[in-house]
């Protein structure tokens, strides 16, 4: 009811306060629960204030409405399509730290000629649309939010040394490329993980390692090639590294020197690797290539040493700086030699006795194996380290929803999915 005698100065106005009942622009002006002043037609981005209607033009461009960052229980704010341009360029709500539909995340009005009411309930649920009109039955629609992944392929595994003439070449390191992409609600994120390649059974060449990628609705897929296989074979006929993410070493003969695989293949842009490098025929030592890596090309065989891997590339995706997707040394051919040493980011060294074969490249680094040793018998070259891809979500958007058991932490602002094997992650 109305107040009898003069109403205290702080006690908000009611209709009752209102003569005749009738509500002037004054009335509106002056702060009346319940009731909504509305706004010039906005084209930018702008801070809303409660108990005010909004007429939103986005014809020349989308913008973004903030909702106030101290709401009170029962503050109203309303939002229209002015022009029925939302479906084109949309109307983003950011709800400024507090939430919009029991979640953190900025909402968007997409449908044509759109608008909801606004209420704020509490600070569980925050923000509820009261209404929503025209195209939809929810005016509100979750906004994409970015993405950044990492995708390393599987190394291919190291070359075997020859019976009694020459090294096995160090294997190419997995592919390694990023990327960051946006990712609407619900889109299903499917992830592959790609195995190293094996290391060789008797009498057999090496093995390139398998693809890595990510793929879904919406997104551009991102591949990343297995690491080519070191040069290794059992004649005097020197075997040339193979091509992949990153290119295989070379192998050495008394017959010749093998050519370092081609790194990068097929091609990318950045590049998601390096060439292998070449095995020096030359007595006494024959040493092998290394393998190319993320970051570096393999180095060459030189004198009694096998070529060392190329080094590998950081990345701070789990919020600690990891280098991954390092090369394979390249083994040699006697005991007096030494084998290479692997790159930097899981590249696994050469071998330079017939005792041990080459060390295989880490797992879930993507690593190229070593190279292996021969003198009077063969070793064989170490299997490639299987690859990885890790998926960095912003925390306010993370839905929680994945498959493959990935290792999920946190950094900073965002939740961390490393899938050591294949599995999906549901945006």
């Amino acid at each position: 009811m109305a107040f009898v005698g003069r109403k205290p100065t702080n006690a908000p106005l009611t209709a009752d306060d209102i003569p005749n009942g009738i509500i002037g622009a004054a009335d509106l002006a002056s702060g009346i629960s319940g009731l909504i002043t509305w706004q010039s037609v906005q084209t930018t981005g702008f801070t809303a204030s409660a108990g005010r209607g909004y007429p939103c033009n986005t014809t020349s461009a989308a913008f973004t409405v903030t909702l106030p960052a101290t709401p009170s229980v029962g503050d109203t704010i309303i939002l229209l399509d002015y022009a029925g341009t939302f479906d084109t360029n949309v109307l983003t709500i950011n709800p400024n730290s507090n939430k919009i539909e029991g979640g953190t995340g900025n909402l968007q009005l997409t449908g044509e000629r759109e608008g909801t009411s606004l209420v704020y309930i509490d600070s569980t649920q925050g923000w509820l649309a009261s209404s929503g009109i025209n195209e939809g039955t929810d005016a509100l629609s979750i906004a994409p939010y970015s993405v950044d992944f990492l995708v390393v392929a599987g190394g291919g595994s190291g070359g075997a040394g020859v019976f009694s003439t020459g090294g096995g070449g160090g294997g190419g390191a997995g592919g390694y490329r990023t990327s960051t992409q946006s990712v609407a609600l619900g889109t299903v994120i499917t992830v592959t993980v790609g195995d190293g390649g094996a290391s060789p059974s008797t009498g057999s060449t090496s093995n390139n390692g398998s693809n890595s990628s990510i793929s879904g609705s919406g997104l551009t897929t991102i591949t990343s090639d297995g690491g080519g296989g070191g040069g290794g074979a059992i004649t005097a006929v020197p075997a040339n590294g193979y091509n992949g993410g990153s290119g295989g070493g070379g192998q050495s003969t008394g017959g010749g020197s093998g050519n370092g695989g081609t790194g990068n293949t097929p091609s990318t842009s950045p590049s998601q690797g390096n060439n292998g490098g070449t095995g020096i025929s030359g007595g006494p030592n024959y040493p092998g290539g290394g393998g190319g890596g993320a970051g570096a090309v393999g180095v060459d065989g030189s004198g009694s040493a096998g070529g060392n891997g190329g080094a590998g590339t950081a990345s701070s995706i789990t919020g600690s700086s990891v280098t991954r997707a390092g090369g394979g040394g390249g083994g040699t051919y006697n005991n007096a030699g030494t084998g290479g040493t692997g790159g930097t980011g899981g590249g696994g060294n050469g071998s330079a006795s017939t005792a041990a074969a080459g060390t295989a490249g880490t797992a879930n680094l993507g690593g190229g194996g070593g190279g292996g040793a021969s003198n009077g018998t063969r070793t064989n070259g170490g299997a490639g380290g299987k690859g990885v891809v890790i998926l960095s979500v912003p925390t306010v958007s993370y839905s929680g929803t994945s498959s493959g058991s990935p290792t999920i932490t946190t950094s900073g602002s965002n939740t961390i999915l490393q899938f050591n094997g294949s599995g999906t992650y549901t945006g």
